[in-house]
């Protein structure tokens, strides 16, 4: 391995996406020229930690992915498991990665890669997290990653051919970490747009809790297709305000990543919005899902965020008032699909 470059890896969250990032780079630990030196995983509670170091699987997410906790190493001292790594993947939903770094100093992160799995905006502050991570850590965004679909978790677990758009500005540091994730069944793509990824994973969100909607309200393919292709084109408006860049708005971290998260049955964007279309309230649909739905905080943030960029976005805009406002799902959509082209 050459010098310098990251073989200490850690993964920080239990849920379903940080389980499947365990597995893909569990895969590359056990090949006889791996790259990687040390592989941790952090959960929230001891308890959770032990269980998974002696039943071999995750009890709450995609549980049939078998862990061998001989290749990874698993505890629930954040700041401990920090300490002993080089780079470090985040896959803790945005709602709780302010509350789980309350022990986290910017010494402690000091020299490190952070790859941010993260699809959403911190409520607090209204920022991706490798915004976060440059302000209040003082990380520099060369030290900094961001991992994007289409992919989802259910899919690595079952290990279906899947693509993962790995995006930051060190490009050896880049390849590097896309190579210990690429497998038999996942291909990786490099990507030096940082900003327009992380927002294209945050904006996804939103547009597939649209997509729900409309599913629970009983409208069909015609106009969820109608739907998706107006919401990549406010998606590339929002991104080129935001972050001016030589992107693709169809490649697949950005088209690609809002097809997944739209249309498929793993999504639960998607179905969090279609439970608010078939007449559940905001409460009742977090309840029963038992699931985070990054788009339901994502909504707020980009809404407030936009107040000031002032971009044309009438399908965020449409959810955002119904699960902020109360606003009736059935006239919200009708007055959305006029303005669709």
């Amino acid at each position: 391995m050459q010098k310098n470059l990251p073989e200490n890896i850690s993964v920080l969250g239990g849920g379903s996406w940080g389980t499947a990032i365990v597995k893909m780079l569990s895969e590359h630990k056990t090949l006889p020229n791996s790259n990687i030196k040390k592989l941790q995983w952090w959960v929230r509670s001891e308890e959770k930690a032990k269980f998974i170091r002696e039943k071999k699987h995750n009890p709450d997410y995609i549980s049939s992915v078998e862990i061998n906790s001989d290749v990874v190493e698993i505890g629930s001292d954040i700041k401990k498991i920090i300490s002993s790594s080089d780079l470090i993947v985040l896959a803790i939903p945005s709602a709780f990665l302010k509350q789980s770094f309350e022990t986290i100093s910017a010494d402690d992160l000091k020299d490190k890669f952070i790859v941010s799995a993260i699809k959403g905006l911190l409520p607090h502050s209204r920022k991706i997290v490798a915004d976060f991570l440059q302000d209040e850590y003082n990380v520099p965004h060369k030290n900094l990653l961001v991992i994007s679909g289409p992919c989802h978790a259910e899919e690595v677990a079952s290990e279906k051919l899947s693509y993962l758009t790995i995006a930051g500005l060190n490009e050896e540091v880049t390849k590097h970490f896309a190579s210990l994730l690429a497998c038999r069944y996942i291909k990786t793509i490099y990507s030096a747009d940082i900003t327009g990824t992380e927002y294209g994973a945050v904006l996804k969100n939103i547009y597939a809790v649209a997509a729900g909607i409309c599913s629970g309200l009983g409208y069909g393919d015609n106009f969820q297709a109608v739907l998706v292709s107006n919401a990549i084109r406010e998606m590339e408006s929002f991104l080129y305000e935001i972050h001016v860049h030589p992107r693709e708005i169809n490649h697949s971290a950005y088209l690609g990543d809002l097809l997944v998260t739209a249309y498929s049955l793993h999504s639960r964007n998607r179905k969090f919005g279609s439970m608010i279309g078939n007449g559940y309230s905001v409460s009742e649909a977090q309840s029963e899902m038992k699931m985070i739905a990054e788009g339901y905080y994502a909504t707020k943030s980009l809404f407030e965020l936009n107040e000031k960029l002032g971009t044309e976005m009438p399908i965020a805009e449409a959810v955002y008032n119904i699960i902020y406002k109360n606003a009736s799902a059935k006239s919200e959509i009708e007055k959305l699909s006029e303005k669709l082209l």
